[in-house]
Formats: structure tokens, C-alpha cells, sequence
């Protein structure tokens, strides 16, 4: 992705990748519905719903560029593809079991060898650090990719157009108003986040012609965001504190798909950077994958020296807090990229 026609893609995911960082500052505010106060979990809301397009993108991004692919044999694809994210992410997940077992030693926890490896291999297998499940999900995207990739690549646009139809279809059939009229037919082999590298794959391929394509794009953006906060709003208003489901934030929800659909036409069709900017973009996103691993360790150590979202008003809060933890962290990864093997290690 270093030639600048490209730029689009790299400009991508580094907002994919600001995004998921913003998100999860945002993100416990939702939970604090009814307890913190009405404005501030507006705010947290608002900008919450604006990036819920992040992992979507990802996604969408690794069917654009991996899918597309060919490559000599399955054993150079998953050297290639499953090894490059695979040390990063056993390195940063020691770092995450080794800060938790330094905490649980330094309150006094006493635990045997033993029961410290237990520990070890419980946190390899659930995820070292909540956000982590994604690379657990990309993995087994990954796996699933060679197989996928011969079909798509023989396949003709109706082909494509009709797993993404059905797959668009089992986003909508457990939505309340279609369950009840929807036939019980099986459709669990199109469904899930499988849909994501398929669509960005096909997105990237067409192109489409029509008038005022920015405006309808912009439009469409700002109507699934809306869709989001206001629908979020009224379902947290109608369940109470204690029952709080965040399904309009879900990434297989039909107004984040959109959201990410419109945003990914919108960088393909309108977004390229001049050789002064695109160095610049193009440092953030080739340590994107470092930044996503390492960030949430950053935001811990912000929020002990007193910064978070309600360090001063959220407005401001929030997104200071955001491009703080994403330059550090993405400069923490540059410098271990430095270091003797660090390239293999750092994401």
C-alpha cells in the first residue's frame, strides 16, 4: 500500500483504527445510563455511535486487500498471513497476563506455579484483554480465507451479489418486526462477520454512477448514525439501568452496516492524500495492528495519571484522551519495531 493511489486504504484504517480507540473510552459511559449525568452520557453516545463503523471497516479492508490475492501454496498464505499477526499478538497478550499477574501479586494474592500457569493458559485461551476477541475472530477469518478466496475470485458479480443478498438477509431476520413473519429456513452458513471481507471485496471491485453521489453518501452516514444514538437511547430508556443491550451499537446491526458501507465508498471515491500528507498517514497505518493491540494498556496508564473522558467536560475529554492514547501507542509500537526482531513482534 505504498503507492499513493492507494491511499484511500491507508487513510482507512487509521481512522478504523483512531475509531476503535475512541470507542472504547466511550464506551463504559453507555453502561453508566442513569448514573452518570444525562448530558455526558449524550456525549459519550454521540461520539460512540459515530465510530461503530471501526471493526466493519477492518473487516472490510482485509477482504479488499487479502481476497484478491493469490498466492503460491496454502502453507505460503498462512505463512504470510497467519504468522504476521500471530507473534504480535502472543507478545502483547504476555504483556496483558504479565500487568495482571504483577497486580495480583502486588495486592498480596498469593498462587502457586501451578495455579499461575492455569492462569496463563486461561487468559491465552479467553483473550489476555478484552478487546483482543477480535484478533481471535480475524484468525479464524484468516483460516477461512483460502477457501472463500477461490471461490470469489471464479465467481461473477451476480455470484457475489448473492451471498452478500442472503448474508444482508440474516442481518434483518432476528429483528423483532421480521422474526415474527420470517421462515425458520437455515441460513447460519451465510451469517456473521464473514459477510464484512466479502463486501469489501465486492466494494472495491465496482464502481457506481449517480448524481450527487457525496451528498447521497454524507446523507446516508448521518442517517445511520442517527438510527444509532437515538435508537440506543430509547431501547437503554426502555430497559433500565440493569438491562442494557446496546443493540443498535452491534457491528452486524443494519445501521452500523450502512454506516460502513457508505464510509468505505466514501474514502474509495473521494479520499486521496498529496505525497506531502500521505507519508504521515501512511506511519499510522502500518503500525495500526500495534496501535489496536497496545492501546487499551495505554489507556490504563492515562487514566492512573488522571486522563479519561471526565478529566474535564466529555466534549473535550473524550477526544483529547483519544489522539493522546493513539499517538502513544502507536509510537510505543514504533519503538519496539526498532528493537533487535522487534518488526516481528511489535504488529
Amino acid at each position: 500500500m505504498k503507492n499513493e493511489n492507494y491511499s484511500w486504504i491507508d487513510s482507512l484504517r487509521v481512522l478504523a483504527t483512531f475509531s476503535v480507540i475512541l470507542m472504547h473510552i466511550t464506551v463504559e459511559m453507555f453502561y453508566q445510563y442513569g448514573s452518570i449525568p444525562n448530558l455526558d452520557w449524550w456525549t459519550g453516545n454521540i461520539f460512540d455511535s459515530c465510530v461503530r463503523f471501526c471493526v466493519p471497516i477492518f473487516l472490510m479492508i482485509s477482504g479488499a486487500l487479502i481476497l484478491s490475492k493469490t498466492y503460491e501454496s496454502l502453507r505460503d498464505y498462512l505463512k504470510k498471513r497467519i504468522l504476521r499477526i500471530l507473534f504480535p499478538f502472543l507478545f502483547w497478550s504476555t504483556i496483558y497476563i504479565v500487568k495482571e499477574l504483577f497486580l495480583k501479586f502486588n495486592q498480596g494474592e498469593y498462587m502457586t506455579f501451578t495455579e499461575v500457569l492455569k492462569f496463563i493458559i486461561f487468559k491465552l485461551k479467553v483473550g489476555a484483554s478484552f478487546h483482543l476477541w477480535y484478533i481471535y475472530l480475524i484468525i479464524g477469518l484468516y483460516l477461512f480465507f483460502p477457501i472463500i478466496g477461490k471461490w470469489i475470485n471464479k465467481s461473477s458479480k451476480c455470484e457475489i451479489e448473492y451471498f452478500i443478498g442472503i448474508w444482508l438477509i440474516t442481518i434483518l431476520a432476528p429483528l423483532p418486526f421480521v422474526r415474527e413473519i420470517f421462515p425458520k429456513i437455515e441460513l447460519r452458513y451465510f451469517s456473521g462477520f464473514i459477510g464484512f471481507p466479502v463486501l469489501g471485496y465486492y466494494l472495491n471491485k465496482i464502481s457506481f454512477n449517480f448524481n450527487r453521489k457525496k451528498i447521497i453518501y454524507i446523507l446516508s452516514i448521518l442517517t445511520g448514525i442517527l438510527i444509532t444514538i437515538f435508537g440506543t437511547f430509547f431501547d437503554s430508556k426502555h430497559r433500565g439501568h440493569f438491562e442494557l443491550d446496546g443493540g443498535f451499537y452491534s457491528y452486524l446491526s443494519p445501521n452500523v452496516i450502512l454506516v460502513s458501507i457508505v464510509i468505505f465508498l466514501l474514502f474509495k471515491d473521494f479520499v486521496q492524500f498529496g505525497t506531502k500528507t500521505f507519508p504521515v498517514i501512511l506511519f499510522f497505518s502500518k503500525y495500526s495492528y500495534g496501535t489496536y493491540l497496545v492501546h487499551i494498556f495505554v489507556l490504563v496508564i492515562l487514566a492512573k495519571v488522571g486522563f479519561s473522558y471526565a478529566f474535564v467536560n466529555p466534549i473535550i475529554g473524550i477526544p483529547i484522551t483519544s489522539v493522546l492514547c493513539f499517538i502513544i501507542s502507536t509510537l510505543i509500537v514504533w519503538g519496539v519495531n526498532k528493537l533487535p526482531l522487534g518488526k516481528y513482534i511489535s504488529g
